[in-house]
């Protein structure tokens, strides 16, 4: 395993936190565009942003309590508003009520829990005059402003590469730069998309591995490199060569940013599910909280990821530091691995019995994660050899009728009739040494 990526490989569950002047707005953190806000209306957010209840500690703790192992932070989102003291934008959070380097003190609790730290980057600014306008903007359809700030997308790179040497320079090791995002085959009308010569992203991905050669970045600089981050869909299968890196990044609800009236959740037998899915396809699991605009975290939110933070205490075992395996998994269950520990993630609980091909005659012992008691299973491919079988067999079912009826690559599992109290059940499968 590279060493760079090492921890990303291992940590596979992240936690996306979406926090900004949005969060006051409350309702979508691409309200400014939605509903075409006008930059100085927009701005006047920062008058009134004072998150007090915001404890950075308390997030920390929260986060590690939950079982994430690495977290991003959008220190800077579409609206241009800036979470650092950067001396390249007044726009930005020590010119509020708050005051204070939020990203500083977020960076330092979160990196004392011991959870690896990612920053979001947004390659759009709609705040500076020198952004091109362009058809997200939110001033697209006001012709006057087009004509008044033509942009200037030089000194606009420009200004990208001071914020990003701040951030890699200032604020201690950063584990992972995720940028947001080109689109430069987007047209509305006269108005075009955004790609990497706009943002200059060959000259900057130079910068940022001169600061921080062992940084992670992601795929959205538009160089078609980069940990791969499918957006609130998950890849149908695993990636071709097992070294590259992929996460899926998730909402809870249907936005990023706080909002209030959104109540679309996702249960936490859903996150658990997407979270094991694709970790069985080699990829990390990612998802969002966007806080309120006082810091809190909403109750709904706390609750869905610490029932998910509540499994991953009893099947964590399953999920960090695994692979995808070579076996094909039951209808509607998933395979982990690691080493010859093979974890069978069963999504829909059969009465009292499931078939694992491709076994036959490897599995030395098989438990149930939940409270460690044995699973007892019929080993088809021994019964077949005549060698001495599982002697734990239900009284009913005979060798004759299992040599029978039983494929011989097969295993069977015996299971309790009651699944355990669990929305994911997981059985543990040590392979025998070959």
């Amino acid at each position: 395993m590279n060493k760079k990526n090492e921890w990303f490989k291992i940590g596979k569950y992240g936690l996306f936190i979406h926090f900004g002047l949005y969060s006051i707005a409350a309702r979508h953190e691409w309200v400014q565009t939605l509903e075409e806000i006008p930059t100085e209306i927009y701005a006047q957010y920062k008058d009134y942003f004072n998150p007090d209840l915001l404890n950075p500690k308390e997030w920390a703790n929260k986060a590690k309590e939950m079982g994430f192992k690495y977290v991003i932070i959008t220190c800077r989102h579409h609206d241009g508003f800036s979470l650092w003291d950067t001396k390249y934008s007044e726009y930005n959070i020590t010119n509020t009520p708050y005051k204070k380097d939020l990203l500083r003190e977020l960076i330092d609790e979160f990196r004392n829990a011991g959870i690896h730290i990612g920053l979001y980057y947004s390659l759009l600014d709609w705040h500076r005059k020198d952004f091109l306008v362009d058809g997200y903007h939110p001033m697209r359809n006001n012709s006057k402003y087009i004509e008044k700030y033509p942009g200037n997308m030089d000194t606009y790179r420009q200004f990208i590469r001071h914020q990003v040497e701040e951030l890699l320079t200032q604020y201690g090791k950063i584990d992972y730069l995720w940028f947001d995002f080109s689109y430069e085959s987007r047209k509305w009308g006269k108005l075009v998309g955004k790609g990497p010569d706009d943002w200059g992203s060959e000259e900057l991905e130079k910068l940022i591995y001169k600061l921080q050669p062992n940084i992670l970045l992601n795929d959205r600089l538009g160089l078609n490199r980069g940990v791969q981050t499918p957006e609130q869909f998950a890849r149908s299968k695993g990636m071709d060569n097992e070294d590259d890196l992929w996460e899926t990044v998730q909402t809870l609800n249907n936005s990023w940013g706080y909002d209030r009236d959104n109540y679309n959740f996702k249960s936490s037998e859903l996150v658990i599910k997407q979270l094991v899915d694709s970790v069985s396809k080699g990829g990390n699991f990612v998802i969002n909280i966007g806080p309120d605009g006082r810091g809190k975290w909403d109750k709904r939110s706390v609750s869905i990821l610490n029932e998910v933070g509540e499994w991953l205490k009893i099947n964590g075992i399953s999920i960090y530091g695994t692979s995808p395996s070579k076996y094909k998994a039951p209808v509607d269950c998933r395979y982990t691995q690691k080493g010859n520990k093979l974890y069978l993630h069963v999504f829909s609980w059969p009465y009292r019995t499931i078939l694992l091909p491709e076994l036959g005659g490897k599995i030395s012992f098989a438990r149930l994660l939940d409270d460690g008691s044995e699973i007892r299973f019929v080993d088809t491919k021994g019964l077949t050899d005549d060698r001495p079988s599982n002697t734990n067999l239900y009284k009913e079912i005979t060798e004759v009728h299992v040599k029978e009826s039983l494929d011989p690559t097969m295993v069977m599992l015996n299971l309790p009739i009651h699944q355990p109290n669990s929305y994911v059940t997981v059985i543990e499968l040590t392979l025998k040494n070959k």
